[in-house]
C-alpha cells in the first residue's frame, strides 16, 4: 500500500511523479482515451513558455508544472542516446518559472518567477534546468530546481518558504533530475552529486531541516520512494554503489549492491513486492530486483544467486536506462530506451515474453510507460504514443502522434491524459 499525502488531495488527483503510489497506473475509466493526434480528442492545448522536462501534477482542478526561460536561443537536443551532449553552464540570465494551468479550460491561472540568474551548474542537451517533478499535498506545491533552490508555494501561487541548494556539480555535467517526495508532515529529497551526496528531511510547513544523512554515492538521478509495506514505512533510495532503505528518522534499515553505474528509474511497489532496477546501456550489469518487505542489513545476492530470504527474484540484464517499468495486473512490463519491450510475471519473475520491438518507427524513449483500461502506453521522444494490449502476448493496438518532442511522463486525471511536449501541455480526452 502507499500512504496518502494529505486529506486535502481529492480522489483522482495526480500529486507526484507517476501519480498515486508512484506506479503509473490509473483506475479504469471509459472516458480515458486510447486514440488521439494533434487535433483528435484534444480538449485543449496550451503553450508553455521556457524549457522543462518535469512531469505535470494535478490537484484541486489545477495542473502544476515548471520551466526555465533563458534570454538566448539554445541548441536543440537530438533524440535518442548519444555521447557528446554535455555542455558548459551558460552565461546568460535564466528565469525559473512555476505555472498553474486551469484543468477545465487550459488557461494559465498564474505563473511565478521564483529565481532569476545565471545557472550554477552545467547540463546535458537532453536535460533541462526544470526536470524535477513537483509534488503537492493539495494545499501547497513543493518544487525543487536542483542548484537553483527549493520552493514551497500555496496553490494560489504565493511563496510560503524557500531554501537555497548548494552548487554541486553532477557527473559529466549532465544536470539534476531527482524529484522530491512527501510523507505526512515531511518533504524528502535525495541529492546525489560529485561533491557531497545526501538525503534530507524537511518540515513541509516551514522548510526547517529535520535531519540529513550523508550518502556514500556520486551522481544519480533516481527519485526516492516512500514504501508503506504494511510492516513499516521506509524511504527507498537507489544508487550506483548501493540501494539503501531508511526509516523515517534516517536510520539505515537495509541495503544491497549490484546496480549499474548510472541509476535513473524510480523504485515502486505492487503485489507486496518492491521493484528496483537500473540499466545504463553501456554496462553489462542492468539488474532488476523484486524485494520482500521487512528486510534488514545487507541483503545483497551472492554470486550465482537469483533470490534469497529478502529478494524474491532477480534478473542481471533486464533493467531500462531512463524509464521506470510498470506492473499492470500480474505482469511486470519494461520499456527500453531504444524501443524494445518485455514482460515478466510480477510475482515470480518468470519471463512472459522476451524482447520485442514495439514498432519499426519506435526509436527513442525517455518517458515512463503508464496503464489503464487493459492497455499499456509508451510515449516516444518523437511524440508518438504506442498503445499495447496488456496480457501474456504482445500486440500493438495503435500509434498516436503529436509530432513534437516528448520526454516527460504524462499525468492521468478526470478521465483525461496530460501530455507535456517541448512547447505545449495537452489535455487529451474523449
Amino acid at each position: 500500500m502507499f500512504a496518502p499525502l494529505l486529506l486535502a488531495l481529492a480522489i483522482g488527483d495526480w500529486a507526484q511523479f507517476r501519480g498515486p503510489g508512484a506506479n503509473g497506473i490509473a483506475p479504469d475509466d471509459p472516458r480515458l482515451p486510447d486514440r488521439w493526434s494533434a487535433t483528435e480528442n484534444v480538449r485543449w492545448k496550451t503553450p508553455i513558455p521556457g524549457v522543462g522536462w518535469s512531469s505535470p501534477i494535478v490537484a484541486g482542478g489545477k495542473v502544476f508544472l515548471t520551466a526555465v526561460i533563458s534570454t538566448e536561443n539554445k541548441e536543440a537536443p537530438k533524440k535518442g542516446l548519444y555521447f557528446g551532449g554535455n555542455r558548459e553552464a551558460p552565461k546568460d540570465e535564466h528565469r525559473w518559472m512555476i505555472y498553474a494551468v486551469d484543468l477545465g479550460s487550459g488557461k494559465i491561472a498564474w505563473e511565478r518567477e521564483v529565481h532569476r540568474g545565471v545557472p550554477q551548474i552545467a547540463r546535458h542537451l537532453k536535460n533541462s534546468y526544470a526536470s524535477e517533478t513537483p509534488v503537492t499535498d493539495g494545499e501547497r506545491v513543493y518544487v525543487w530546481f536542483g542548484s537553483a533552490g527549493l520552493y514551497c508555494l500555496d496553490v494560489n501561487g504565493k511563496t510560503v518558504w524557500s531554501k537555497p541548494t548548494p552548487k554541486h556539480e553532477i557527473r559529466y555535467g549532465w544536470g539534476t533530475a531527482a524529484s522530491p517526495v512527501l510523507h505526512e508532515g515531511r518533504l524528502y529529497l535525495v541529492h546525489d552529486n560529485e561533491v557531497e551526496s545526501y538525503m534530507l528531511a524537511l518540515d513541509k510547513r516551514t522548510g526547517k531541516e529535520i535531519w540529513r544523512v550523508a550518502r556514500e554515492e556520486k551522481s544519480n538521478w533516481s527519485t526516492p520512494f516512500i514504501w508503506n509495506s504494511g510492516k513499516r514505512t521506509e524511504i527507498v533510495t537507489t544508487g550506483t554503489k548501493r540501494v539503501r532503505s531508511y526509516d523515517l528518522d534516517g536510520k539505515l534499515l537495509w541495503e544491497l549492491g549490484g546496480m549499474s553505474s548510472i541509476v535513473i528509474p524510480t523504485p515502486f511497489t505492487r503485489h507486496g513486492l518492491l521493484y528496483v532496477t537500473s540499466g545504463y546501456v553501456g554496462d553489462q550489469v542492468r539488474p532488476v530486483f523484486a524485494i520482500r518487505p521487512g528486510a534488514s542489513g545487507d541483503i545483497s545476492l551472492k554470486a550465482g544467486e537469483t533470490s534469497n530470504a529478502s529478494i524474491a527474484w532477480f534478473y542481471p540484464q533486464a533493467g531500462p536506462y531512463n524509464t521506470t517499468p510498470v506492473v499492470y495486473g500480474d505482469i511486470y512490463y519494461t520499456l527500453f530506451d531504444r524501443g524494445l519491450f518485455t514482460a515478466h510475471d510480477a510475482k515470480s519473475g518468470k519471463e512472459v515474453y522476451s524482447k520485442v520491438r514495439i514498432d519499426e518507427s519506435a526509436g527513442a524513449f525517455t518517458a515512463s510507460p503508464w496503464a489503464y483500461n487493459g492497455k499499456i502506453f509508451a510515449l516516444s521522444e518523437d511524440g508518438d504514443t504506442f498503445v499495447i494490449r496488456a496480457g501474456r502476448e504482445y500486440k500493438l493496438l495503435g500509434k498516436n502522434a503529436l509530432d513534437e518532442m516528448c520526454m516527460a511522463t504524462p499525468a492521468i486525471v478526470n478521465g483525461s491524459l496530460l501530455i507535456r511536449t517541448a512547447g505545449h501541455l495537452y489535455r487529451i480526452g474523449k
